[in-house]
């Protein structure tokens, strides 16, 4: 058996381990989206929060984009709805050279031992990356996980009401498939629930972006008092829909 040096070794093997890598080309818009695995059960068996929405989940969910936000990476968006979390990167964004293969396990990562700390508990977090070539297109990505939102609230209010009228999980789900938007809508008003009441981060999820402030300071050369502009991360609860919506993601994005 030959017996190889370490750095002969270490070529030999890595060509195993990097063989599939792919880098996102330059110029191309990446969208990571970060899905939560088997949340069904980690928030309704094991923590029971409170369905169809929790504040204490929703809140969790905050901290965690804020977390990805700040963890090296030049993301200038995020959004989150439900369990799943959406991140745009500057297209200046060359970590890693952009590798998918990086970016995903790291995301994942990140998010998965910030969402667990938080819990106390574990939650896992996959990742996958979207490669955008237009700007076009990334206002129809986020626009396309906005009105999934939007769909998802009515339908989650719908199944719950007749889950509390003590309809089962399968009559709960066969009865709001068969259903219009608007029955959806009549249903939940003779609960006496109108949806169009309910808090927009339900209906329209939540968004994330860099705001400037500015701030006391003094200038450690002349120790004068100045204004110092410094960037904080504006969480956004009431998100616009529809077109306003593609305008307002459309705003966020320089080139």
């Amino acid at each position: 058996m030959e017996i190889l040096k370490f750095e002969e070794l270490d070529e030999k093997m890595r060509v195993f381990e990097t063989a599939h890598d792919h880098c996102v080309l330059p110029g191309i818009y990446m969208v990571a989206r970060i899905d939560g695995r088997g949340f069904t059960k980690l928030t309704k068996d094991r923590h029971k929060f409170e369905a169809p929405y929790d504040l204490k989940f929703r809140d969790i969910m905050i901290e965690t984009v804020k977390h990805l936000m700040n963890s090296g990476f030049k993301i200038i968006y995020g959004y989150t709805q439900s369990d799943e979390i959406s991140l745009l990167f500057s297209l200046e964004e060359n970590s890693f050279n952009r590798k998918e293969r990086k970016l995903n396990s790291i995301l994942a990562g990140e998010a998965s031992a910030k969402f667990s700390l938080l819990l106390g508990d574990i939650g896992v977090f996959d990742s996958r990356i979207s490669q955008l070539p237009t700007k076009s297109l990334v206002i129809d990505y986020f626009r396309w996980r906005n009105e999934d939102a939007h769909r998802n609230a009515l339908n989650a209010h719908c199944y719950w009401s007749l889950r509390k009228e003590g309809k089962t999980p399968e009559q709960s789900s066969d009865t709001t498939l068969r259903m219009s938007v608007a029955d959806k809508n009549e249903l939940l008003f003779k609960q006496g629930i109108n949806f169009n009441s309910i808090p927009n981060w339900q209906k329209r999820g939540i968004g994330f972006y860099w705001e400037s402030y500015e701030k006391n300071a003094v200038n450690p050369k002349t120790q004068a008092p100045v204004i110092a502009v410094r960037n904080r991360i504006k969480v956004d609860t009431e998100l616009p829909m529809k077109d306003m919506y593609s305008e307002f993601v459309g705003n966020l994005i320089i080139a």
